[in-house]
């Protein structure tokens, strides 16, 4: 055999070898990824999901993620009619977890859903959930339910934590880990991480960032937390504070309020209730502003300066970007003085 038939069948070996170990790689990652279906990993951290909006379905897709969890069943709220065609629609949670075949619960109330429907699982995981969760659910888990709560706890336990955060003028927030117990958020801490608010972040914002931040801190945290290696924090209830669901109320403008307050509260409540207030008896949302710099006004006093349109506030003024006038449509600024160029010096309450 010559030098160039020997050099063929080398390449050619090279070639089968490379094909066969990237077939057993191949097989590799399907068995791995067929056995976490099956739980067959070892130490894998099998778990029930509950959890509703967006906030929910960003931990979900990070449990999903993780290779050292499996999520067995999610328990979302029911679906519900949504536009003008008032379609019927699953959460954004149980859409995430159709698309990854995980069994799905809705049930309008858990005050008699049967336990007997639970996997059994050590632990399970909350997130934007918005039912009650009776104590018998609760004591069906040995390591108990873990809620991912956007807040650092005690402060702003309840359902708004992150808008009442910024309401409040708060600049710095975070997300807390925590047991979950019969009374609301009073839980032990599992871990807490701060954030920092930016001083133009919206609550939207703010929240979605935390459930990022909420959902690494968990996948990190939950390992060490199934073997007993992390001291739980009690809560110290002389230091909390409290927060309420929004009503449409909350977004009305005091004119009487400073600048910055405003700011936050526009910051806060959009996009609902959204700020608002009125103008000779009609509802005027106000949908975008910024405050303005350098700029003096009568509290709740219209400006106008060319396609400008200020608000006095106490001492200060707020400029408005967009708007919308009861019974017409949103408008930018520049349109809605076009058509509303009278409104100059008129009083908003």
């Amino acid at each position: 055999m010559n030098t160039l038939s020997r050099s063929v069948l080398r390449q050619q070996d090279i070639l089968h070898m490379w094909l066969s170990m990237r077939q057993i790689i191949s097989m590799g990652l399907f068995i791995l990824i067929k056995q976490k279906r099956r739980g067959r990993l070892n130490n894998m951290i099998h778990t029930i999901f509950f959890g509703t909006n967006l906030v929910a379905k960003t931990v979900l897709q990070a449990l999903i993620n993780a290779p050292n969890i499996s999520v067995d069943l999610v328990i979302t709220q029911p679906d519900k009619p949504v536009g003008r065609k008032q379609i019927m629609t699953p959460t954004a949670v149980a859409e995430l977890a159709s698309q990854h075949n995980i069994p799905v619960e809705k049930p309008e109330t858990l005050k008699d859903f049967p336990i007997t429907k639970l996997p059994s699982c050590q632990v399970a995981i909350l997130a934007d959930y918005g039912l009650i969760i009776p104590q018998t659910i609760i004591d069906a888990f040995p390591k108990g339910i873990l809620n991912v709560h956007p807040s650092l706890l005690p402060e702003y336990r309840g359902a708004t934590p992150v808008p009442s955060a910024i309401l409040h003028g708060e600049t710095t927030t975070g997300v807390t880990i925590m047991q979950v117990e019969k009374r609301m958020d009073a839980g032990p801490i599992l871990a807490t991480q701060k954030y920092e608010l930016a001083p133009d972040e919206m609550a939207q914002d703010a929240l979605l960032a935390l459930a990022k931040i909420g959902a690494n801190v968990l996948v990190e945290k939950l390992p060490a937390y199934m073997a007993d290696e992390i001291a739980l924090q009690v809560q110290d209830d002389t230091e909390a504070t409290f927060c309420n669901q929004f009503t449409r109320e909350d977004g009305r403008i005091d004119w009487g309020k400073t600048t910055q307050e405003i700011y936050n509260q526009y910051r806060a409540l959009s996009p609902w209730p959204g700020l608002w207030t009125t103008w000779d008896t009609k509802r005027v949302k106000l949908l975008k502003i910024r405050p303005a710099t350098n700029k003096q006004g009568n509290n709740g006093q219209v400006s106008i300066e060319g396609d400008t349109m200020y608000i006095g506030t106490a001492g200060g003024s707020i400029q408005i970007l967009e708007l919308q006038l009861e019974g017409k449509n949103a408008m930018d600024v520049k349109t809605f003085v076009k058509g509303f160029r009278q409104i100059d010096g008129e009083q908003f309450s």
